[in-house]
């Protein structure tokens, strides 16, 4: 999973810091929402033609890792 992690780039001077795929201007949540809305992975990258298939498992890696972190809520 580590691999697929790689994938995902942070730069604060590109997409305003938000998780994106490569260092492109794609971000995880726009993978996530194209999946969410019922798009499939042929779709996706018939559409964007510089996104790889591993592209679309490191979004749904790094959300996976999100969703798995502990949430203390304050009292």
């Amino acid at each position: 999973m580590s691999d697929l992690l790689e994938r995902i780039t942070i730069d604060p001077e590109r997409m305003h810091g938000r998780p994106c795929i490569r260092g492109l201007r794609v971000t995880v949540a726009d993978i996530l929402s194209l999946l969410a809305a019922g798009e499939t992975r042929e779709q996706i990258l018939a559409d964007y033609p510089y996104l790889e298939s591993p592209d679309i498992d490191a979004a749904l890696a790094f959300a996976a890792s999100l969703a798995d972190r502990s949430i203390i809520a304050a009292e």
